[in-house]
């Protein structure tokens, strides 16, 4: 369990920690998810992989492609399909915005995690991203190393 900014509490179920190495994080955007039962069930259980999972437009609407929540082991013939489209929900001006930034060059859409809010629905963190290059990547490596080294210290020292 997580306190967020506004005092309720969250509990995240999965984080996309590749996103943060393979891009620069421009904008991040809470949004809603449409799942079937089997789905919310499995992500309680806090199985979900984010592996090259992203989000594309189609006909005016968001998608998250690539997003894989296993079968529910209790699903039965109501299972659902681990990879299929899942449509976001957001405010209208919001998919405006999205889609505005999207037309620019290397700009893209990633899930960032997956979490319940205190209301227990599932929810979305995605960000407006840019892809970074090979050195990019290292370079940012040895900036995170760095200050985990400094804070380390900084605590130790005291």
């Amino acid at each position: 369990m997580k306190v967020s900014g506004w005092g309720e509490m969250v509990k995240v179920v999965a984080t996309n920690k590749k996103a943060y190495t393979d891009y620069e994080i421009l904008e991040t955007y809470e949004a809603g998810i449409v799942l079937t039962g089997t789905e919310v069930k499995s992500l309680r259980n806090g199985s979900v992989n984010f592996k090259d999972s992203f989000c594309r437009f189609k006909n005016g609407e968001l998608y998250l492609l690539n997003l894989h929540i296993p079968p529910y082991s209790h699903g039965g013939v109501y299972n659902h399909d681990p990879e299929r489209p899942r449509k976001l929900l957001l405010h209208k001006r919001e998919l405006k915005r999205l889609m505005g930034k999207v037309q620019e060059e290397g700009v893209t859409i990633v899930p960032l995690k997956i979490y319940f809010n205190d209301r227990g629905i599932a929810k979305v963190e995605i960000a407006v991203a840019r892809g970074r290059k090979k050195y990019d990547k290292r370079e940012a490596i040895k900036k995170k190393e760095m200050e985990r080294k400094i804070r380390e210290y900084m605590k130790y020292s005291r």
